[in-house]
């Protein structure tokens, strides 16, 4: 008995020593959740656990937030620390867009001028307000259907896109047709209630081009479609090797960019509002607008000498709206005040029809010399650069042509661009504008096409020719990678850095399309809308910048739809840094190539595919 009760006392103590410890480490978990949420400054905080348990992993795993910590941004390499596990967005996140989220702009109580459209172009949250963690995709999500069957079909509410009351508000117009899951295309418009393809071969008919194509032998290659709705008017240039860049704003009309980004056409957030849309000079043949509710005549006409900024010389502006025909009062005044501040920037009729206007261009500068004094709009200023693109205010001023266009002899007139589909392989005549010679161009694409087909050599058997459409290079220098891509069925997004050397225009004179970007901020386009990111030393760039390259990670899988690929070119610290954060994210290695010869020295590649997850409310929603 008394050999019980000396017993006892130690058995006490190790239970209470148990019971001290499980209150010390209960305390730590409750304080590292309480750190773990504060990320989220104007969001929901209720976040959930996504790392290795939900793909196979280490079940017990269970860390808040980020923890990965290095003396340096990228760290020393395999001996960092794993990351296990990145916060997970709540499920009503799933079509966060963080530059373009009017919940920030209401909570922060911007004072934007809602006239002028500001409150639909970028606003971006400061690094510590930003959603920290991952977007869920929508309970159900479903792979979209493939190209070319996606131009006319796709998945729908409640799966891929939540918002579909476009298909009733325009049911008249033939925009779209909910049935059942799915979602149909008939190709209709405001304008062009009985087809886009009619309407294209009527515009191509009204410039006399052979054979009503557009293409005009290929001198029409770059299109913009402004206001362009669910984009079947960019949806049908493509069969005329016409690329066009479909852009609207996240406005009433929700996710009408998401529809078309669905459909695998090319298309971007964007408005004309106060600043210059992030396209280089002279980068389009034509621009478009249908019923795109566009107020032409405010500000000085401010919005039409963007367009001009755009347009080639000898570029067309097709215009389908009421004014055009004029049938009441107000009709009238419009067009009088549009056709005298067209006149004034030296446009011309290039044709009319029914309720279609189509002005041309003009090829040189010789008529805006010829201009009275004092004249409006002025022309802008000697020392303004009309490359400069990223948050620069618009002005009410023409554009004139450079020396380039404009030689002292006259004997070049317009681009010199040849027509597609030599132009995509044939020294751009701007190429002078960086000192680049021919014969760098033409290694520049050589090398590309190498790394190309040495990519899909490494993707082997986990791409079929349907695989992929929608496709992002994240820092396109010339847009040989794209350009290297011309035998697949894809569309490229071209992006080039905002702070370094404008060769966007090198890429729109080569018959690609792209946009200027800083990858410290989010992109403009919806989550899950690309199948394929090319990432050429991007992550070494927002080093240089001192920006969040786990922010970067964050996007690169908002951006990325589920089975969509990840290509990273860069030094292999940053390569390491990303294996490193393999087990917090949806993404599974597929392979690894040594640098060739044209890279820096510790030059790595590295491609990653993503899975299809699910959070456990989307997949008590699918029970």
């Amino acid at each position: 008995m008394t050999r019980g009760r000396d017993d006892g006392g130690p058995k006490k103590r190790l239970v209470a020593s148990i019971l001290i410890l499980v209150a010390f480490v209960c305390f730590l978990y409750a304080y590292s959740r309480n750190q773990g949420s504060s990320a989220l400054e104007y969001g929901s905080k209720s976040l959930r656990k996504l790392g290795s348990s939900y793909w196979g992993g280490d079940e017990d795993t269970d860390i808040g937030g980020k923890h990965y910590e290095s003396s340096s941004i990228f760290g020393g390499g395999e001996n960092d620390a794993m990351l296990k596990s990145i916060p997970v967005c709540d499920d009503h996140h799933s079509e966060l867009i963080p530059c373009l989220d009017r919940h920030f702009i209401y909570q922060t109580r911007l004072k934007l001028d809602l006239s002028l459209m500001e409150h639909y172009e970028r606003h971006c949250p400061p690094p510590e307000s930003r959603y920290n963690c991952l977007i869920p995709p929508p309970a159900g999500y479903k792979v979209p259907i493939k190209w070319p069957k996606s131009r006319d079909e796709n998945f729908t509410c409640p799966t891929n896109i939540p918002h579909t009351h476009l298909a009733t508000e325009k049911s008249d117009q033939n925009w779209m047709v909910v049935r059942g899951d799915k979602i149909s295309f008939p190709g209709g418009g405001t304008h062009f209630h009985y087809g886009a393809d009619k309407y294209i071969a009527q515009i191509a008919n009204m410039l006399n081009f052979p054979n009503n194509n557009l293409n005009n032998g290929g001198r029409i290659r770059t299109v913009l479609d402004v206001g362009c709705g669910v984009a079947s008017f960019g949806a049908y240039l493509l069969s005329s090797d016409i690329i066009a860049m479909s852009l609207a704003p996240n406005d009433v009309h929700q996710n009408q960019i998401q529809f078309a980004l669905e459909r695998g056409i090319p298309a971007y957030l964007g408005v004309l509002g106060t600043k210059r849309l992030p396209y280089p000079s002279r980068s389009f043949e034509l621009a478009h607008c249908s019923r795109c509710r566009i107020d032409w005549l405010q500000r000085n006409g401010i919005l039409l000498l963007e367009l001009g900024r755009l347009l080639r010389p000898g570029g067309y502006f097709a215009y389908s709206s009421p004014e055009a025909y004029a049938q009441d009062d107000e009709d009238r005044r419009i067009w009088r005040k549009m056709s005298a501040l067209v006149e004034r920037m030296c446009w011309k009729i290039a044709a009319k029809r029914n309720q279609t206007v189509i002005w041309v261009k003009p090829l040189t500068n010789d008529c805006y010399m010829k201009r009275d004094s004092g004249t409006l709009p002025p022309l802008c200023r000697s020392d303004d650069d009309p490359d400069a693109v990223w948050g620069t205010p618009m002005e009410a001023c023409i554009t004139p042509y450079s020396d380039q266009v404009q030689p002292e002899n006259h004997h070049a007139r317009g681009s010199g661009l040849l027509p597609c589909p030599a132009r995509l392989t044939s020294p751009p005549p701007r190429l002078a504008d960086f000192g680049y010679t021919n014969d760098m161009f033409q290694r520049d694409t050589e090398v590309w096409q190498q790394r190309v087909d040495n990519y899909w050599n490494i993707m082997g058997a986990k791409i079929e020719p349907d695989t992929l459409r929608n496709v992002m290079d994240m820092k396109a220098n010339m847009g040989s990678f794209a350009a290297a891509l011309k035998d697949k069925n894809v569309w490229v997004m071209n992006v080039v850095p905002e702070d370094g050397p404008n060769t966007l225009k090198i890429v729109f004179d080569r018959g690609l399309i792209g946009t200027t970007h800083s990858w410290c901020e989010s992109f403009s386009t919806y989550p899950r809308t690309y199948d394929l990111l090319h990432a050429g030393t991007v992550f070494t760039d927002i080093e240089g910048k001192g920006c969040s390259p786990e922010d970067l990670l964050t996007e690169i899988d908002r951006i990325l739809r589920p089975t969509g690929f990840v290509i990273i070119r860069d030094k292999l610290t940053v390569i390491e840094f990303v294996k490193n954060h393999l087990t917090a994210l949806p993404w599974e290695a597929v392979g690894t190539a040594d640098s060739d010869q044209e890279d820096e020295d510790n030059v790595v590649v590295f491609i990653i595919q993503k899975k299809i997850w699910r959070t456990s409310q989307s997949l008590k929603e699918l029970d």
